[in-house]
Parts: C-alpha cells; structure tokens; sequence
C-alpha cells in the first residue's frame, strides 16, 4: 500500500515506490521535544499495522513549519483522525482531548503517558487549564493537534470552529496549519465501536496560517477573522461542505 508524503503542487509518485520523509533539520536549528516514551512505543505499534490496513495518502507536509510551535488544526469525524493525524505527522503531537477520557482508569493512563491535554467542555476554568497546558506545548517549539469545531461532527458538515487555535497562535506565535482528513467516517463513524479496514484515507496539511505575536492579547474580531479564514482552508483541503453554526 502506498503511504506517500506528497504536496498538493506535486505529482503523484508511482504506486510501487516509496517516497522520502520530510527533510531532515538543518544542524543547529531546534528540534520538536522528545514525544513521551508511551507516545513512541504507540506509534512503533501501530504504524506498521496501520499502513497494512489502510491506503492512506499524506499530502502537503512541506506546509508544516520545523522547529518551532506548531498547530495542526484539522476537520473532525471520527475517533480515528487523531491517530492517522499522528501517524503522518513527522514530529509527535499533542492533542487536546475531551475530559471524559480521563475519568477512566485506563484511558487516563494512556493519554495521559502520551502527552495528551485534558478539556473539561463547557467550563471556563477547564478550557483555561487546556489553553495553559496547550501554550506550554508550543512554546516549548512541540506539536499541538487541535479540532477547532470542539467535538465530531454528527452530520458530516463542517461546522463554524471556536476561538481556541486563533488565540493559542496569538499568545505563542505558532503557525496554524489546516488540515483535511478524508475519508475516516468510512473507517469509523461517531456512533460506531469498532473501524472498518481497508478504506482509503487522505491527511492533507494546507498552507500555515499566522498571527502577529501580541503578548497574548488579540481582538475578538481578529481572532474571528482568522478562524472563520481557517475554517475556509479545512473545507476545502477535506472537501467538506461548511456551515455557520457550531457543532
């Protein structure tokens, strides 16, 4: 199966090669943090299986920005898009996840060993803790993987995103890139328990977004703009039809 790294303006390579990873840091630039070793030996074991089950198709890498914060702002219809996110990200990610998957004993312990970030939905003083933890990722130069219309999608319409990622990138200065996952709601559908295999995937990372570094302090209208703008680049890296509601 291929699992090609391409950018939109390239053409697609044969079916039977395999293409380069994402260039190497030039010596002396930072490097993204070290993922938690839970996170590494995650992706050492699903990795291979996954690339066996699924054709998926990464498009667009050279958009994502190396060594520096960066937010990988993505579409959201299944449980599975934060994996095949991590899987074709090339630096570990951290990502923002609902708080219910803390409350039990297991899940706790899984995401909590691989460096993922509590959101208790609905409560102010929770989505601070989650904006506080979240700025530390990136300031630290990590990766930080975001869904900015805060839950999946039931109807699979792209709904109007929340302030979240816009701000983030206001306080730290990191880029927010738009991100199109396709075809995971026939890997697995909200209401589904287990995936289906063998379903073609596309992760397609769009041209980085930025907002001027300004202590942390940026206009409601501002930071509007620039999520409605987002929103615009997911719709159209996922092909998915937008609407201006939240989810």
């Amino acid at each position: 199966m291929q699992f090609a790294h391409t950018s939109p303006e390239r053409n697609r390579r044969p079916s039977n090669t395999r293409p380069p990873a994402r260039a190497p840091h030039a010596p002396g630039a930072p490097r993204a943090p070290r993922a938690p070793l839970a996170y590494r030996a995650a992706r050492a074991a699903l990795e291979r299986p996954l690339r066996a089950a699924y054709d998926v198709d990464v498009e667009g890498l050279d958009n994502v920005p190396k060594g520096q914060g960066v937010i990988l702002a993505a579409n959201h219809r299944s449980f599975m898009d934060s994996i095949f996110l991590a899987i074709a990200s090339p630096d570990p990610v951290a990502f923002v996840a609902k708080a219910e998957y803390f409350e039990n004993a297991l899940t706790r312990w899984l995401f909590r060993a691989t460096g993922q970030i509590p959101l208790r939905r609905g409560s102010p003083a929770g989505a601070r803790q989650a904006l506080a933890a979240a700025g530390e990722v990136l300031t630290a130069g990590g990766t930080l993987g975001i869904y900015p219309e805060g839950t999946r999608s039931r109807d699979g319409k792209l709904h109007r995103g929340k302030l979240g990622p816009a701000r983030l990138a206001a306080a730290t200065g990191a880029a927010i890139v738009p991100v199109g996952l396709v075809g995971t709601d026939k890997v697995q559908l909200p209401e589904e328990r287990l995936p289906h295999l063998f379903r073609p995937v596309a992760v397609r990372f769009g041209t980085p977004r930025r907002l001027p570094r300004q202590d942390g302090r940026a206009s409601a209208r501002r930071l509007r703009q620039t999520t409605d703008e987002l929103m615009r680049d997911i719709a159209e890296l996922s092909g998915a039809e937008y609407v201006d509601s939240f989810a």
